[in-house]
Protein backbone atom coordinates (compact mmCIF):
# COMPACT_ATOMS: atom_id res chain seq x y z
CA UNK A 1 0.00 0.00 0.00
CA UNK A 2 1.12 3.75 -0.89
CA UNK A 3 1.32 6.29 1.53
CA UNK A 4 -2.23 8.02 2.34
CA UNK A 5 -2.47 11.29 0.32
CA UNK A 6 -4.74 12.93 2.98
CA UNK A 7 -6.95 13.64 0.15
CA UNK A 8 -10.51 12.01 -0.20
CA UNK A 9 -11.51 10.53 -3.79
CA UNK A 10 -14.01 12.66 -5.37
CA UNK A 11 -16.44 10.78 -7.98
CA UNK A 12 -19.21 11.01 -10.38
CA UNK A 13 -22.42 9.37 -8.91
CA UNK A 14 -25.54 9.56 -10.54
CA UNK A 15 -24.60 12.78 -11.49
CA UNK A 16 -23.81 14.42 -8.50
CA UNK A 17 -19.95 14.96 -8.87
CA UNK A 18 -19.53 16.66 -5.34
CA UNK A 19 -20.53 13.20 -3.78
CA UNK A 20 -17.45 12.27 -1.66
CA UNK A 21 -16.73 8.06 -1.38
CA UNK A 22 -15.02 7.03 1.69
CA UNK A 23 -13.15 3.99 2.09
CA UNK A 24 -12.80 2.30 5.91
CA UNK A 25 -9.82 2.84 7.75
CA UNK A 26 -10.96 0.76 10.17
CA UNK A 27 -12.94 -2.17 9.80
CA UNK A 28 -13.78 -3.94 12.36
CA UNK A 29 -16.29 -6.64 12.96
CA UNK A 30 -17.80 -8.63 16.10
CA UNK A 31 -14.33 -8.42 18.16
CA UNK A 32 -13.80 -10.07 21.15
CA UNK A 33 -11.44 -10.27 23.72
CA UNK A 34 -10.98 -12.58 26.69
CA UNK A 35 -8.38 -12.56 29.33
CA UNK A 36 -7.75 -15.77 31.78
CA UNK A 37 -6.11 -14.37 35.01
CA UNK A 38 -7.16 -17.47 36.96
CA UNK A 39 -10.06 -20.16 36.37
CA UNK A 40 -12.16 -17.70 34.98
CA UNK A 41 -13.03 -15.94 31.96
CA UNK A 42 -12.79 -12.12 31.86
CA UNK A 43 -13.86 -10.41 28.81
CA UNK A 44 -12.79 -7.15 27.68
CA UNK A 45 -14.61 -6.57 24.85
CA UNK A 46 -17.96 -8.24 23.45
CA UNK A 47 -18.46 -8.35 20.13
CA UNK A 48 -17.44 -5.06 19.31
CA UNK A 49 -18.51 -3.81 15.88
CA UNK A 50 -17.12 -0.49 14.37
CA UNK A 51 -16.17 0.85 11.31
CA UNK A 52 -14.02 4.93 11.00
CA UNK A 53 -14.33 5.98 7.66
CA UNK A 54 -11.20 7.87 5.85
CA UNK A 55 -11.16 11.61 7.25
CA UNK A 56 -13.51 10.99 10.31
CA UNK A 57 -12.81 12.86 13.53
CA UNK A 58 -14.24 9.61 16.18
CA UNK A 59 -13.47 9.87 20.17
CA UNK A 60 -14.02 7.10 21.95
CA UNK A 61 -15.12 7.88 25.72
CA UNK A 62 -15.53 5.57 28.23
CA UNK A 63 -15.18 5.27 32.68
CA UNK A 64 -12.06 3.12 33.69
CA UNK A 65 -12.36 -0.76 32.74
CA UNK A 66 -15.21 -0.29 30.16
CA UNK A 67 -12.69 -1.42 28.05
CA UNK A 68 -11.65 1.48 25.71
CA UNK A 69 -7.93 1.05 26.20
CA UNK A 70 -8.06 -2.50 25.56
CA UNK A 71 -10.04 -1.69 22.36
CA UNK A 72 -7.55 1.37 21.98
CA UNK A 73 -4.78 -1.43 21.92
CA UNK A 74 -6.05 -3.98 19.35
CA UNK A 75 -6.83 -0.56 17.41
CA UNK A 76 -3.37 0.23 17.69
CA UNK A 77 -2.57 -3.43 16.80
CA UNK A 78 -0.40 -3.45 20.15
CA UNK A 79 -2.54 -6.41 21.00
CA UNK A 80 -4.66 -9.18 18.69
CA UNK A 81 -8.57 -9.93 19.07
CA UNK A 82 -8.97 -13.06 20.60
CA UNK A 83 -12.21 -13.43 17.66
CA UNK A 84 -13.93 -11.23 15.44
CA UNK A 85 -11.74 -9.64 12.39
CA UNK A 86 -10.07 -6.21 12.52
CA UNK A 87 -9.24 -4.81 9.09
CA UNK A 88 -6.69 -1.48 9.23
CA UNK A 89 -6.54 0.44 6.26
CA UNK A 90 -7.75 -2.65 3.68
CA UNK A 91 -5.29 -5.54 5.89
CA UNK A 92 -6.64 -7.39 7.99
CA UNK A 93 -4.49 -7.53 11.22
CA UNK A 94 -6.68 -9.60 13.43
CA UNK A 95 -3.83 -12.24 13.57
CA UNK A 96 -0.77 -10.93 12.57
CA UNK A 97 2.82 -11.92 13.93
CA UNK A 98 4.20 -9.57 16.61
CA UNK A 99 6.80 -9.06 13.66
CA UNK A 100 4.44 -8.09 11.16
CA UNK A 101 2.23 -6.22 13.63
CA UNK A 102 5.52 -3.87 14.51
CA UNK A 103 5.66 -2.87 10.61
CA UNK A 104 1.98 -2.13 10.65
CA UNK A 105 2.26 0.30 13.62
CA UNK A 106 5.33 1.86 12.01
CA UNK A 107 3.91 2.60 8.92
CA UNK A 108 0.31 2.46 9.28
CA UNK A 109 -0.47 4.67 12.70
CA UNK A 110 0.62 7.70 14.25
CA UNK A 111 0.22 7.29 18.22
CA UNK A 112 -0.05 10.40 21.05
CA UNK A 113 -0.16 9.59 24.51
CA UNK A 114 -0.77 10.80 27.72
CA UNK A 115 2.83 10.42 28.30
CA UNK A 116 4.71 12.11 25.85
CA UNK A 117 7.46 9.04 25.93
CA UNK A 118 10.08 11.47 24.41
CA UNK A 119 13.44 10.99 24.90
CA UNK A 120 15.15 13.32 27.35
CA UNK A 121 19.43 13.58 25.52
CA UNK A 122 17.65 14.23 22.07
CA UNK A 123 16.66 17.40 20.26
CA UNK A 124 13.05 17.52 19.51
CA UNK A 125 13.84 17.04 15.80
CA UNK A 126 15.71 14.13 16.64
CA UNK A 127 13.14 12.62 18.77
CA UNK A 128 10.80 13.36 15.54
CA UNK A 129 12.96 11.32 12.91
CA UNK A 130 12.66 7.96 15.17
CA UNK A 131 10.10 6.59 13.29
CA UNK A 132 11.74 7.24 9.82
CA UNK A 133 15.15 5.45 11.10
CA UNK A 134 13.42 2.32 11.88
CA UNK A 135 10.96 2.78 8.27
CA UNK A 136 14.87 3.38 7.51
CA UNK A 137 14.79 6.37 5.41
CA UNK A 138 18.07 8.61 4.64
CA UNK A 139 19.32 11.18 6.88
CA UNK A 140 18.74 14.25 4.93
CA UNK A 141 14.63 13.19 4.24
CA UNK A 142 14.58 12.56 8.04
CA UNK A 143 15.82 15.97 9.37
CA UNK A 144 13.47 17.79 5.94
CA UNK A 145 10.42 15.52 7.05
CA UNK A 146 10.89 16.17 10.80
CA UNK A 147 11.57 20.11 10.68
CA UNK A 148 8.34 19.90 8.17
CA UNK A 149 6.30 18.53 11.01
CA UNK A 150 7.64 20.49 13.69
CA UNK A 151 6.58 23.58 11.54
CA UNK A 152 3.03 22.33 11.36
CA UNK A 153 2.60 21.88 14.82
CA UNK A 154 3.94 25.45 15.59
CA UNK A 155 7.26 23.98 16.94
CA UNK A 156 9.67 25.32 13.90
CA UNK A 157 11.61 27.40 16.16
CA UNK A 158 11.98 24.70 19.18
CA UNK A 159 13.78 22.09 16.70
CA UNK A 160 17.05 22.09 18.65
CA UNK A 161 15.20 22.09 22.05
CA UNK A 162 15.66 18.92 24.22
CA UNK A 163 12.26 17.58 25.95
CA UNK A 164 13.95 19.52 29.59
CA UNK A 165 13.55 22.70 27.62
CA UNK A 166 10.22 22.36 26.31
CA UNK A 167 6.96 23.60 28.39
CA UNK A 168 4.17 19.92 29.01
CA UNK A 169 2.21 21.36 25.30
CA UNK A 170 5.28 21.59 23.42
CA UNK A 171 6.65 18.15 24.77
CA UNK A 172 3.07 16.85 23.43
CA UNK A 173 3.00 18.97 20.36
CA UNK A 174 6.57 17.26 19.10
CA UNK A 175 5.00 13.87 20.17
CA UNK A 176 2.52 14.83 17.84
CA UNK A 177 4.76 15.74 14.95
CA UNK A 178 6.27 12.82 15.16
CA UNK A 179 2.94 10.90 14.99
CA UNK A 180 2.59 12.34 11.70
CA UNK A 181 5.86 11.52 10.48
CA UNK A 182 5.39 9.02 9.01
CA UNK A 183 2.46 9.99 7.23
CA UNK A 184 0.02 7.07 8.90
CA UNK A 185 -3.24 6.41 8.06
CA UNK A 186 -4.50 6.91 11.41
CA UNK A 187 -4.25 8.89 14.20
CA UNK A 188 -4.45 7.75 17.74
CA UNK A 189 -4.50 9.95 20.26
CA UNK A 190 -4.68 8.14 23.80
CA UNK A 191 -5.93 10.71 26.62
CA UNK A 192 -3.60 13.23 24.72
CA UNK A 193 -4.39 16.05 27.14
CA UNK A 194 -4.70 13.64 30.20
CA UNK A 195 -1.18 15.72 31.68
CA UNK A 196 -1.69 19.12 30.63
CA UNK A 197 -3.17 22.42 31.66
CA UNK A 198 -6.18 23.95 30.58
CA UNK A 199 -4.56 26.54 27.61
CA UNK A 200 -2.14 23.69 26.62
CA UNK A 201 -5.10 21.02 26.02
CA UNK A 202 -6.86 23.43 24.40
CA UNK A 203 -4.13 23.87 21.92
CA UNK A 204 -3.89 20.09 21.24
CA UNK A 205 -7.16 19.44 20.28
CA UNK A 206 -7.40 22.67 18.23
CA UNK A 207 -4.44 20.91 16.45
CA UNK A 208 -6.33 17.79 16.12
CA UNK A 209 -9.21 19.57 14.63
CA UNK A 210 -6.86 21.16 11.96
CA UNK A 211 -5.34 17.75 11.24
CA UNK A 212 -8.66 16.40 10.54
CA UNK A 213 -10.21 19.41 8.23
CA UNK A 214 -6.53 18.62 6.65
CA UNK A 215 -7.79 15.21 5.63
CA UNK A 216 -6.29 13.40 8.55
CA UNK A 217 -8.02 9.92 10.48
CA UNK A 218 -7.83 10.64 14.37
CA UNK A 219 -9.22 8.18 16.50
CA UNK A 220 -9.54 10.33 20.12
CA UNK A 221 -9.59 7.86 23.50
CA UNK A 222 -10.68 9.85 26.45
CA UNK A 223 -12.44 9.31 29.67
CA UNK A 224 -13.82 13.09 29.70
CA UNK A 225 -17.18 14.45 28.13
CA UNK A 226 -15.77 17.82 26.93
CA UNK A 227 -12.54 16.52 25.24
CA UNK A 228 -14.74 14.35 23.16
CA UNK A 229 -17.03 16.60 22.18
CA UNK A 230 -14.26 17.99 19.81
CA UNK A 231 -14.74 15.54 17.61
CA UNK A 232 -17.52 14.90 14.72
CA UNK A 233 -18.28 10.85 16.06
CA UNK A 234 -18.76 10.25 19.65
CA UNK A 235 -18.53 6.31 20.69
CA UNK A 236 -19.65 5.21 23.56
CA UNK A 237 -18.06 2.55 25.14
CA UNK A 238 -19.12 0.22 28.65
CA UNK A 239 -18.09 -3.01 29.94
CA UNK A 240 -16.85 -4.03 26.78
CA UNK A 241 -19.69 -2.83 24.03
CA UNK A 242 -20.81 -0.10 22.26
CA UNK A 243 -23.35 1.62 24.15
CA UNK A 244 -24.34 4.29 21.75
CA UNK A 245 -22.97 6.67 19.14
CA UNK A 246 -23.73 9.88 17.21
CA UNK A 247 -22.22 13.02 16.51
CA UNK A 248 -20.57 15.49 19.11
CA UNK A 249 -23.11 18.25 20.33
Amino acid sequence: MGEPTGRLPRVDLEGDPTLIIRRPIIDMQHLWKTYRPGSLDVHALRGVTLTVDEGEFVAVMGPSGSGKSTLMHIMGCLDIPTSGTYELNGEDVSELSESSLARIRNREIGFVFQQYNLLPRLSAWRNIELPLIYARVGGPERRRRALDCLDQVGLADRADHRPTELSGGQQQRVALARALVTNPALLLADEPTGNLDTVAAHEILGLLQDLHRAGRTVVLITHERDVAEVAGRVVRIRDGQLDSEGVAA
